[in-house]
């Protein structure tokens, strides 16, 4: 039995082990193909199969191995406005995308965790259910909702409020307005899940001492969902920033995006190389965030421990 139970303690995970899983799953679906993309964004492009140059070649004769780095594909990209556009444009339209989400994504937060427990699980259930239909589906769905011919033109017209259609589809109006619908349960879920445990015999004290709602909310309530705004934003940012169906069906032609140009380089350039330098600036662009957000919570943490 002592062999047994010897040999069951050593085959029995343990801490060291469930703590590499996810950094084993970090190390295979992030880290490896984003070192093949960096890779990749050294080359230059070649007609061949695959249509890009080799980084390392053996020269039998010399019996040297040479290192070729291009690096006109960085340069490139940081000398041309097209691509310098691109950027900032993504990031305007993430951060107002967040923003948005963050002001109509806190009420609907708060007024969940408020809830009676009976009525909180049909709320989320609500904010979930987008999540049960194809998200290219809901997206179709808009174009059916906004364009020129759609429903809601169609609806106020034969309603007598206007006499010609509005301009709703295909500009900035429409993209900011499906972003928004897509990414707003990714904050809704984070500042629920920190709101739901909150104190509120907190705002009872703050209540008994002479604090009004508003006060209180700024005092209490908003300080201690301060990991669930971050959270919330970091989940709504980082995929807004490279998003491409959204851009491509509702924003129209004239919206730029990094989804956008990642598409085009690859397939209509067929130019691997500089797609992977402009996807791996992104990530480069977004580590930053996450880094400094790991690097909050771990000082957080260390601060509760003390």
């Amino acid at each position: 039995m002592d062999i047994l139970r010897s040999v069951r303690d050593r085959l029995r995970p343990g801490k060291g082990t469930v703590i590499s899983l996810p950094y084993l799953w970090l190390l295979v679906f992030f880290f490896v193909p984003f070192l093949i993309v960096l890779k990749i964004s050294f080359a230059e492009q070649e007609l061949a199969i695959p249509p890009f140059t080799r980084l390392l070649q053996y020269d039998s004769d010399m019996g040297m191995l040479n290192i070729s780095l291009n690096l006109s594909n960085y340069l490139f990209i940081f000398t041309d406005e097209l691509y310098l556009d691109t950027y900032l444009s993504s990031l305007q339209v993430a951060l107002f995308t967040t923003l948005m989400c963050l002001l109509i994504g806190y009420p609907i937060a708060y007024a969940i965790a408020r809830a009676n427990p009976a009525a909180r699980n049909v709320l989320l259930m609500l904010v979930m259910l987008p999540f049960w239909t194809s998200f290219l589906l809901r997206v179709y769905a808009w174009m059916g909702l906004l364009q020129p011919t759609g429903i809601i033109n169609n609806l106020l017209m034969s309603l007598g409020l206007i006499s010609e259609p509005l301009m709703l589809f295909h500009n900035q109006f429409s993209l900011y307005l499906v972003m928004v619908y897509a990414y707003l349960p990714f904050m809704i879920l984070p500042l629920y899940a920190h709101l739901v445990k909150m104190d509120v015999t907190l705002l009872e004290a703050a209540n008994d001492l002479g604090a009004r709602p508003l006060k209180a909310f700024w005092t209490i309530t908003l300080p201690l969902s301060k990991n669930g705004i971050i959270a919330g934003s970091m989940m709504v940012f980082i995929p807004a920033v490279g998003e491409f169906v959204i851009p491509e069906l509702v924003g129209g032609p004239n919206v730029l995006m990094i989804g956008k140009v990642l598409w085009n380089e690859f397939f209509d350039n067929n130019n691997w190389p500089m797609a992977s330098a402009v996807a791996t600036i992104m990530v480069v662009m977004l580590i930053v965030p996450i880094a400094l957000f790991h690097r909050y919570e771990t000082r957080q943490l260390e601060g509760e421990n003390v």
